[in-house]
């Protein structure tokens, strides 16, 4: 097959006091330097494709920009001494999508270093079904068993349960064993969340009982926030003595408003979860995990739709109206 002279991409560009996306075709010298070269097979969305469309926004300000910092796909040529041409790698976090072109494209170009050869038994479409939310899940998990959590030890707590990392979260931690309470501030997706594994579901203000208290109740052996904000703070109030929160998202605000009795009283961790400059070590053993123990049974239930470039444009504002479940997956070539 002949090589192109040009490929497909949805790009943002900033006109004026508006950020417009619309599909483009591109020369390959708008991608920026790297040693690996990947024909994109899919990419997925996220919250910060579609924090990057918002002006003003605090993710970037590097525009033209093609969004999608998730991506996998086969590479077409190579001088990364671990990576050869026409294996499959999947690529996440770094500048992906944010200061340099990413996977919303029919191609991308990747530094030394940051792609990693698909895991066996996964493929490239599982890999974006999970991409950095289930990254991220994963080593909010990795995280808490570090710090000594195990299946029996009790209830664990997945915050922000109907959106990508919390879904994942109860997904992969219902395949490891555990007890998971799922908590959403959207009723209508209890079903969906308890067939994902969660052993219970619970709304917002089942977790306002120890509102205004230095301590509530110890309910949680363990929890994955991806909300922040009062919501974590109410998270801490309410973890069992020497539990652990992993704590990667803020959605529901920077700010936290908390006492230190938590820690000095119940000796609980606050544990961040950064998925963006994990050194790529530790980045591709946690990408091994997923495809291996913490796999989801069936990541499908997950999948909310796939689209073409030409649908991007919908899919970024349906996120941005919080009006999504699940995951949305983009096929560059549809």
């Amino acid at each position: 097959m002949s090589d192109p002279e040009s490929f497909r991409a949805y790009l943002l560009e900033h006109q004026g006091n508006r950020i417009i996306g619309a599909p483009r075709h591109l020369g390959f010298d708008a991608l920026p330097p790297g040693e690996v070269l990947v024909k994109v097979r899919w990419s997925c969305v996220n919250h910060k494709d579609a924090m990057v469309t918002v002006p003003g926004n605090r993710v970037t300000r590097t525009y033209p920009l093609v969004p999608g910092v998730d991506l996998a796909g086969e590479v077409i040529s190579s001088s990364d001494p671990d990576i050869t041409t026409g294996s499959l790698i999947l690529a996440n976090g770094y500048d992906i999508g944010i200061t340099r072109h990413g996977g919303f494209a029919e191609y991308a170009r990747l530094p030394t270093g940051w792609a990693i050869g698909l895991p066996k038994g996964l493929s490239a479409r599982e890999a974006m079904i999970m991409g950095t939310a289930g990254f991220t899940a994963a080593a909010s998990v990795e995280e808490l068993e570090r710090r000594g959590l195990s299946p029996g030890d009790g209830p664990v707590l997945v915050t922000g349960a109907s959106g990508g990392v919390g879904s994942l979260a109860v997904a992969i931690l219902a395949t490891r064993g555990y007890e998971v309470v799922a908590s959403t501030g959207k009723t209508g997706e209890h079903g969906w969340l308890r067939s994902l594994g969660a052993t219970k579901t619970i709304g917002r203000d089942d977790l306002e009982e120890s509102q205004g208290r230095a301590l509530g109740p110890e309910r949680w052996a363990g929890a994955i926030d991806s909300v922040g904000g009062r919501t974590l703070a109410m998270v801490l109030r309410s973890l069992r003595r020497g539990a652990t929160v992993a704590a990667s998202g803020l959605t529901g605000g920077a700010d936290l408003s908390t006492t230190v009795y938590p820690f000095i009283v119940r000796s609980v961790t606050l544990a961040g979860v950064d998925a963006v400059w994990m050194d790529h070590e530790h980045r591709s053993a946690i990408w091994h995990r997923l495809a291996t123990d913490m796999h989801p049974q069936d990541l499908d239930k997950i999948v909310n739709r796939e689209v073409s470039l030409d649908e991007v444009g919908p899919a970024l504002q349906t996120v941005l109206d919080g009006k999504i479940r699940g995951r949305i997956l983009v096929e560059p070539e549809a």
